[in-house]
């Protein structure tokens, strides 16, 4: 079983990973069988108000104590992510790698949630249906996912908290799984309680949409088996539902809610915070621009906005050449700027910019007349790094 969470604010992708760590151990996965990604960089944050303390609930308990640092801060990689996952022990950099017996490919099953904006996106149209691998994503491959336990939601974090706690999908099968018999909860019971939970009955911009890849043949098996069994909730019945979520927030807009929180600073500190909220806003709001007058330039006036945003149909990837993706990627931060987590969201743009053909000498002229005259300089992917 593994998980794996990114974009929007940090702290509640660090905290739904601890959560996740706490579950396996109380379910009596081997701790030498469970290995963490992390950043690790907000435990002992000076911001954080409790220092030394992740919740991951208004009312939870510390998940941050005893979870082991296998691979933190720059480790943090695609590199040793994946390593890991195919049991590669001479590509990964620092770290460590399961403790377990060889494993044959038919014997080989993987349980994966995914907590993404748009994660559905890294699976639909690729994913295998025959490598023993289920794989469940917070949102589909157009939709962002959302923040949840923010400040003025319902229920709050403490007050003394100015970020949100954690992630509606990742929480939901999180508690679901805190919450019942995982010796009698299967995979697709928990999926569809979490699938419910997650959309927030459909309502617009409150909830995403959770999606299921890969091998589905294995649905009825127990959670236990990937999760193990907390005999504390032995004699649950299972009947037990999860209040809904009053409130969430896209992860595209939780780092601003978050540094508007902290304007109850002295005055310096307040100045401080409302000139890194300007500056957020005026890069995000590039980003936008630059990304909608690229597509202008190279598809037309009429027709660029609509090409950049189109779908593609049902079980097609998102792009067609992946390196392509990256290269433009590249190009484009190289003179308009770190993407950052937020202009994450344009990726389906570039990825139609190689779908229709565009060289990467056209998307080079493109970008330098889009953001030749922005300044850059502190957000630069020669201090950021290159999203791809």
């Amino acid at each position: 079983m593994g998980s794996y969470s990114t974009c929007g604010v940090l702290d509640a992708r660090q905290a739904d990973v601890c959560h996740a760590y706490q579950i396996l151990k109380r379910g009596g996965v081997k701790e030498e069988n469970i290995v963490v990604f992390m950043y690790d960089d907000i435990a002992q944050n000076p911001q954080n108000p409790r220092p030394g303390v992740i919740i991951n609930h208004p009312k939870g308990k510390d998940v941050y104590a005893g979870v082991p640092k296998d691979y933190t801060g720059d480790q943090v990689t695609a590199k040793n992510f994946f390593a890991v996952l195919m049991g590669n022990k001479t590509a990964v950099t620092g770290g460590s790698m399961p403790n377990m017996p060889y494993l044959y490919a038919g014997d080989f099953i993987k349980v994966i949630y995914v907590e993404a904006c748009e994660s559905g996106s890294t699976f639909e149209g690729i994913m295998p249906q025959d490598l023993n691998i289920y794989v469940t994503t917070a949102a589909n491959a157009v939709k962002n996912s959302y923040g949840t336990y923010c400040p003025g939601m319902n229920p709050s974090p403490p007050p003394e908290f100015f970020t949100c706690l954690g992630d509606v999908y990742s929480v939901s099968w999180m508690e679901d799984s805190e919450t019942h018999n995982l010796k009698k909860e299967s995979i697709k019971d928990q999926y569809d309680v979490v699938k419910k939970r997650t959309s927030n009955s459909d309502k617009v911009n409150t909830g995403s949409h959770v999606m299921e890849y890969g091998d589905k043949t294995f649905k009825d098996e127990k959670l236990s088996l990937y999760q193990g069994f907390d005999p504390a909730n032995g004699n649950r019945t299972n009947k037990l539902l999860l209040p809904s979520l009053e409130g969430a927030i896209n992860q595209r807009d939780a780092d601003i809610l978050f540094m508007w929180k902290r304007l109850n600073g002295g005055s310096e500190e307040k100045l401080r915070v409302l000139r890194e909220i300007k500056e957020t806003v005026v890069h995000t709001k590039h980003l936008d621009s630059s990304v909608d007058f690229i597509g202008k330039l190279v598809f037309g006036f009429e027709n660029g906005p609509s090409v950049l945003e189109a779908p593609r149909s049902p079980g097609q990837p998102l792009v067609d050449d992946w390196d392509c993706l990256k290269k433009m990627v590249r190009v484009f931060e190289s003179h308009c700027g770190s993407l950052t987590q937020y202009g994450m969201k344009h990726m389906r743009a570039f990825a139609n910019i190689c779908n229709n053909g565009v060289s990467e000498a056209e998307m080079k002229e493109a970008s330098i007349s889009a953001c030749s005259g922005y300044n850059s300089a502190k957000w630069s992917p020669l201090a950021l790094g290159h999203s791809a």
